[in-house]
């Protein structure tokens, strides 16, 4: 089987941004603003580390998710995958060509969907993606043929000639699949893509990627939904602050998840304290913490609560909540980072 994507010690620096000096001019409400970067580890030199000498593989025909929370380094692969975001350093290659020197090439043989769908609202349904072809050199007959099958195939067909505005979220964001598809990409990439929509709009759209996926599309998706990932993708890799922290199958993963029940308390006071005397208990195998929670594993599971809660009482705080996780995506994620997902 070939490869669709390889990434090699992939590296993304963004500098910090600038401090603002005690006592200098405030800036203006009107003054045009850079984005802060995203959330990542501190590098050498001040910036922000967003990805840290990532490598990946995705093959021909693979659903590939990359999971992991908001500023995992998630949004800038995919940023320098598809070409929107120069790498540091490092290599990154899909469908054979190097996004780096040769940028239209990689362009041509890929399709995006943004987290935020972003047609032409001045356009309806159809417009946009008859426009769309136009960049791809598809005359107008063929790429409003191509743009009524997909349509028909999305099952919003018969919002052909309506505004993006009369759309749902969900029409939308199918709307958007099919602007990424009508020039035949040989990978898709979709970037969060069920942010936002009610869980109906969510399963619609599940059933479409997975029928893209039978159809052999090579399906390239990030997400922090641990159920997305779970359910739709062949291969899963976990990311946090731009580091690859494990890569497989969500069945392999889910292996890896501390085999005891997680016993997850919310705690009001010191959570290291309280972390310290229940790691005295016996029956508890395992306890993070991931403030303002304790994570604690144990065998036996529901049966220590009350022993859990008189050691956290002991340590001098209280529990406001209580909650039992079995070995799942979430516990395995836990477990690598110290911290929860959302």
């Amino acid at each position: 089987m070939s490869t669709a994507i390889e990434t090699r010690a992939l590296r993304k620096i963004y500098p910090a941004p600038p401090a603002r000096k005690r006592g200098g001019p405030r800036t203006s409400s009107f003054a045009p603003r850079t984005a802060a970067p995203p959330q990542g580890v501190r590098a050498e030199g001040g910036g922000i580390a967003a990805l840290d000498g990532l490598d990946l593989s995705v093959e021909d025909g693979e659903f590939f998710g990359l999971l992991g929370p908001n500023g995992a380094g998630k949004t800038t692969t995919i940023g320098i995958l598809t070409t929107r975001v120069r790498a540091t350093s490092g290599e990154a290659f899909v469908a054979g060509k190097n996004v780096r020197t040769e940028d239209v090439a990689v362009r041509r043989r890929i399709g995006i969907v943004p987290q935020i769908p972003n047609p032409d609202r001045s356009l309806n349904a159809i417009e946009n993606l008859i426009f769309h072809g136009a960049y791809f050199g598809i005359a107008t007959r063929e790429a409003e043929r191509r743009a009524m099958e997909l349509l028909e195939q999305f099952d919003i067909s018969d919002k052909a000639q309506s505004k993006v505005e009369e759309l749902s979220g969900g029409q939308q964001q199918r709307l958007m699949i099919a602007r990424a598809l009508l020039h035949e990409p040989q990978v898709l990439f979709l970037d969060e893509p069920t942010v936002g929509l009610d869980p109906q709009a969510r399963l619609a759209l599940w059933d479409v990627l997975r029928r893209l996926h039978r159809e052999g599309r090579t399906i390239v998706m990030t997400t922090h939904y641990m159920q997305e990932a779970d359910e739709l993708c062949n291969r899963l890799a976990i990311v946090d602050q731009g580091r690859l922290l494990a890569c497989d199958s969500p069945t392999k993963l889910k292996a890896l998840a501390p085999g005891d029940t997680r016993i997850d308390l919310t705690i009001d006071g010191d959570a290291e304290a309280a972390a310290a005397s229940c790691r005295t208990l016996d029956g508890v195998t395992r306890v993070d913490v991931a403030a303002p929670d304790i994570l604690a594993y144990a065998a036996r599971g529901g049966e220590l609560i009350p022993a859990l809660i008189r050691a956290v009482e002991q340590s001098g705080a209280r529990v406001q909540n209580i909650n039992l996780a079995k070995p799942s995506l979430e516990s395995l994620f836990v477990s690598l980072t110290g911290r929860k997902l959302g």
